[in-house]
């Protein structure tokens, strides 16, 4: 039997179900939420610095995605406020739509 020990998707446990397969869950408590988020996300990121595919990146950056909500809840935000904090940070500092790439900074200036 695999052995997992990882946080998945909430319909996971009723996807495996319908194959009739048995299996073992538990809730964790919030410091292991947490953690466990964190886990994920950097797992999430390795696939898409791995996918073969633009469709498979994007697959994967939509998963990077569910869980930064999760994890702006965790930190006492809604993914509204997540949002605010995004918008307020491209006004004062730009996005990366211009493709601005800094060599260097002459700190004798």
């Amino acid at each position: 039997m695999p052995v997992y020990n990882k946080l998945i998707r909430d319909l996971i446990p009723q996807v495996i179900e319908a194959t009739g397969k048995e299996f073992r869950t538990r809730i964790l408590d919030e410091e292991e939420y947490k953690k466990e988020l964190i886990i994920k996300l950097k797992e999430e990121s390795e696939e898409y610095f791995t996918a073969p595919s633009p469709k498979e990146s994007l697959e994967e950056l939509a998963d990077m995605l569910e869980v930064i909500r999760a994890l702006a809840v965790v930190h006492g935000a809604t993914w509204e406020e997540l949002e605010d904090w995004r918008e307020k940070k491209a006004k004062a500092r730009g996005g990366f739509r211009e493709r601005v790439y800094l060599i260097d900074v002459d700190d004798n200036a």
